[in-house]
């Protein structure tokens, strides 16, 4: 998935500083329906990465029946605290 794609898909703009508030909100819950339906792993792991960078993924246990997944999950969200972190940010 490229991201500047998935995001004029579910935002209609490829940038977010040009997406309002509405738009963001039924982005997300667009993102959310697909979440839920995708079948394909990689589609659901980037779909809840960005919505984890949204402050909108859900649980764990709801996104990912593979534990396998779920730890990877938890890998990345590892990752961005620690890019939270990181000095300079």
């Amino acid at each position: 998935m490229n991201l500047d794609d998935v995001l004029y898909r579910y935002f209609g703009s490829r940038s977010l500083d040009e997406v309002g508030e509405s738009a963001r909100a039924a982005g997300v819950e667009k993102m959310l329906v697909d979440l839920g339906l995708s079948r394909d792993r990689g589609q659901r792991f980037a779909l809840w990465s960005i919505l984890y960078m949204f402050g909108e993924a859900p649980d764990l246990e709801v996104a990912f029946p593979d534990p396998a997944d779920r730890d990877a999950a938890r890998d990345f969200m590892d990752l961005m605290a620690r890019a939270d972190e990181a000095p300079g940010t």
